[in-house]
């Protein structure tokens, strides 16, 4: 015979009542007037298979509805949202946070262990003061260099989208633009990612989207130090319309004292400038890839000398501005033709002033130019030079 609720009422006193869920950013959505219903008990957890107060909403126009999918009391433990069960604090799954803290929390997987832990687990979230999480992640180092470098910043509402029209896949959808259901193609059902399970991502094991970010964290680049020592300036990009000059002093002045803060507002970046080289080095290695301010992700590089900036602007064709100048046809290419042209000119201009030379050659006259395919590279030849035009001859007699 089945057990009725009121049965056993020491179970029924573990079970959840909460009156908010614990979700990211991201699942809640960027509807601020979000409408959420509540069932009391409705379903059990997926972790520790007790019942809890399920929430479900939607979270913006043209997205599925989400719920909950553990209790609270899981998701305290592991410090992630209900729903998703990323980390809340980097965005991230159990494992990779795991890796980059360095931290095994084995979480007992048998019913009579994992009851036996769950309670102890409750004791001391009861005893803490809920701003930290509990267990060995609250005795974790605070933060890991590859956690900053792949932590997400903003929300990533793409993954609220609808699931993928079964019916459209096969060609049977007769709802149109009004089917609830994305009509698009399918992934690759070979695809690791199509094969994901909430309790290997919840007890950091055989996930594939932590093997993904792993192997993204192992390629990621460097940044690599100048060999010009005179260097003690640092590019910042992506700064937008709110950091401001003193939210950037007050990062970098940790690192050594600081010479200039140039803000280009035209092109949301900063400079800034170190009295010594030393200062600017650490703060490239401590700052590279790892710089959020009011919660978005700057660009940090090294600046550039004025020497290597005119060189490199010279070989690319891009003026001081940044824009790629196209080449004119017609107009010589590098400095030798430049040159050239510079120094042709100066003989026609000499030869308007002072007439042209006198030849005591007899009536040979000067020898003709030489075909173009003949010419010496870098030799431009002008049509008014030419001693075999019309009126050169009589011009050169002075007829």
């Amino acid at each position: 015979m089945a057990t009725s609720l009121g049965a056993n009422t020491y179970n029924r006193q573990n079970w959840e009542d909460a009156d908010f869920p614990i979700l990211c950013q991201t699942c809640l959505g960027e509807n601020p007037y979000i409408r959420m219903t509540k069932e009391k008990y409705g379903k059990e957890c997926k972790i520790c298979a007790r019942p809890f107060t399920v929430f479900r909403w939607c979270p913006g126009t043209r997205m599925r509805f989400k719920k909950t999918e553990v209790c609270q009391t899981c998701s305290k433990m592991k410090n992630v949202c209900q729903t998703c069960l990323l980390d809340l604090e980097y965005g991230l799954p159990i494992q990779v946070r795991d890796t980059g803290l360095d931290i095994k929390d084995d979480v007992p997987k048998s019913d009579v262990n994992k009851e036996y832990y769950t309670q102890n687990m409750e004791r001391e979230i009861g005893n803490s003061d809920g701003t930290r999480p509990v267990g060995i992640l609250g005795k974790a180092p605070s933060s890991s260099e590859m956690l900053l470098k792949l932590a997400r910043t903003t929300p990533y509402y793409k993954r609220n989208r609808p699931h993928i029209c079964s019916f459209w896949v096969k060609g049977e959808c007769k709802r149109g633009e009004e089917c609830p259901y994305r009509h698009e193609k399918p992934t690759d059902p070979d695809d690791p990612l199509a094969d994901q399970n909430i309790k290997d991502r919840y007890y950091g094991i055989n996930d594939p989207v932590a093997d993904k970010l792993l192997k993204r964290a192992s390629t990621m680049p460097r940044l690599d130090t100048p060999e010009d020592k005179t260097i003690t300036t640092l590019y910042v990009g992506g700064l937008g319309d709110t950091i401001s000059d003193a939210e950037l002093r007050n990062h970098f002045y940790q690192f050594g004292e600081i010479r200039t803060t140039t803000i280009v507002q035209r092109q949301q970046c900063a400079f800034i400038q170190f009295a010594t080289r030393q200062a600017a080095e650490l703060a490239a290695e401590k700052s590279f890839n790892k710089l959020i301010i009011n919660g978005r992700r700057l660009t940090v590089k090294w600046g550039r000398s004025q020497a290597a900036r005119g060189k490199e602007a010279i070989k690319d064709g891009v003026s001081e501005m940044g824009t790629r100048l196209d080449p004119v046809p017609g107009l010589p290419g590098g400095m030798s033709d430049v040159r050239e042209l510079f120094r042709s000119c100066v003989g026609l201009r000499l030869s308007v002033c002072f007439g042209p030379p006198m030849f005591h050659m007899g009536s040979m006259g000067p020898p003709p130019p030489p075909p173009m395919g003949m010419r010496p590279p870098g030799h431009i030849h002008y049509p008014s030079q030419d001693p075999q035009r019309m009126g050169a001859h009589a011009a050169r007699h002075g007829d």
